[in-house]
């Protein structure tokens, strides 16, 4: 299997390389994906399932109301639940690995087995508490929760038809399978870890190529344009995206009120202009995993051959707001114990900020330890008390905000770059935004 991986993670390196950026076919991408579920299921949730102390668990979907967890588990072909998808997923005590059944009349995918012939026993629910009392698990674990949305994908019908068929001596091993959830979905194998780090690279490529003298005429473009021009774009190279991206300007001016901008509404569209600072939110998702990213550029001045001194300066400030906050992960802290220590370290270094950092993964804004919301700078209740673990993946997503006195008003440095947690270290994915991006790029040779 390792070595299975190793070659395939090194033809998709090289395709993306050598086709700058290029995207996988659609069929190419299912072998990857499929793939990587294989080596998930034996590696990341025997662990998982021993971290939560869940010998079984089950995970119920009916087709166009699906739990956010079993698309995570359904083969690259399979686009939703069938009719009703019933997976059950055991790990004997005695056992390393987990016996996945899937209580359907044919097999969904290759590793969850069909386990109901219709002809001996018409009922499904029967069929499914058969296989339980059959393993006799000591917990069960459901999709409940009341801290992560992604680990209470089991419907109130589903869960009382569950209530119903199942023996009343059983009920009291049924138990919320959040913990497993969660980790299922955040923890990262060396096999997407490894690829990642393309996804993020052709996110910043797109990126890259929006905001440039490719796409902008200062005088003519509008801010809605660009934001336009990133969903044809995402789509044309066969990637989707999971939010309508932004682009939103700053710029001198005691009318420009941008800097007073709440983040639940998206700002009205705007002509760009030399001097003005813009700002991108964006993500794609591809081989079923998210980017999420913000970065700036700055559109020069005719007389200009580089970013002004002040907004240099501004920057640097965001990126020491990251260095303070990715030296405070630490494995076992929760996000909120995460985000305090930040705030305490940036307060004492007099740098006025926001710290709205979460997880990345199967989900955009993914399941894991919150580490601070735009709007609440205090402890956040339920998912800001779960603890960091490693092999996880992070959107370090925040902002500075420094007064500039060539403005004579705030300037928001937001910043926001998809990054690993191995245990130790934040690494970002594709690094991170240490420098404006120009329009108009400036090379070398032109400058005078």
């Amino acid at each position: 299997m390792k070595k299975i991986s190793f070659i395939l993670l090194m033809w998709i390196s090289s395709s993306v390389l050598a086709q700058d950026f290029a995207v996988l076919s659609q069929k190419e991408q299912a072998k990857v994906i499929d793939q990587w579920f294989g080596e998930r299921l034996q590696t990341v949730l025997p662990e998982m399932m021993d971290r939560a102390g869940i010998d079984m668990w089950l995970v119920i979907s009916r087709e166009y109301n699906e739990d956010p967890i079993i698309k995570t588990l359904l083969p690259s072909t399979w686009l939703a639940a069938r009719r009703r998808t019933m997976l059950l997923m055991y790990k004997p005590a005695s056992s390393d690995e987990v016996e996945t059944l899937a209580v359907a009349r044919y097999d969904v995918g290759d590793y969850f087995k069909k386990s109901w012939d219709p002809e001996e026993q018409p009922n499904q629910w029967e069929r499914l508490v058969d296989l339980i009392k059959e393993r006799n698990p000591e917990k069960i674990g459901i999709n409940r929760s009341n801290d992560f949305n992604h680990a209470d994908g089991l419907n109130l019908t589903e869960y009382e038809l569950l209530l119903k068929h199942l023996p009343k001596s059983y009920h009291k091993k049924l138990a919320s399978a959040e913990e497993l959830a969660v980790g299922w979905l955040e923890t990262r194998t060396p096999s997407e870890l490894a690829s990642y780090k393309h996804i993020q690279a052709i996110a910043h490529n797109i990126i890259q190529e929006g905001l440039s003298e490719k796409v902008i005429t200062p005088g003519v473009t509008s801010t809605s344009d660009v934001v336009w021009w990133y969903r044809d774009k995402i789509k044309a190279l066969g990637l989707e995206t999971w939010f309508h991206p932004t682009v939103d300007i700053q710029r001198a001016g005691s009318e420009s009120k941008e800097h007073l901008r709440t983040f639940d509404k998206n700002p009205d569209p705007e002509v760009i202009m030399p001097g003005d600072v813009l700002h991108m939110d964006f993500g794609i998702t591809y081989l079923r995993l998210n980017t999420d990213t913000q970065q700036l550029a700055y559109v020069l001045k005719p007389n200009e051959e580089e970013v002004p001194s002040y907004l240099v300066d501004a920057l640097a400030v965001g990126n020491r707001l990251q260095d303070i906050l990715t030296s405070n992960f630490v494995t076992g802290r929760t996000g909120n114990e995460i985000l305090k220590a930040t705030r305490d370290q940036m307060l004492s270094e007099s740098i006025k900020g926001t710290i709205y950092t979460h997880p990345m993964g199967y989900h955009g804004h993914a399941a894991g330890p919150s580490i601070g919301m735009w709007d609440n700078q205090g402890k956040v209740p339920g998912s800001g008390d779960y603890p960091l673990y490693p092999n996880t993946v992070y959107a370090i997503e925040l902002n500075a905000e420094v007064y500039l006195e060539e403005w004579q008003k705030p300037f928001r440095v937001m910043l926001e770059e998809g990054a690993h947690f191995n245990g130790e270290n934040v690494i970002y994915l594709n690094g991170r935004l240490k420098e404006f991006l120009t329009i108009p790029r400036q090379e070398s040779y032109l400058k005078q």
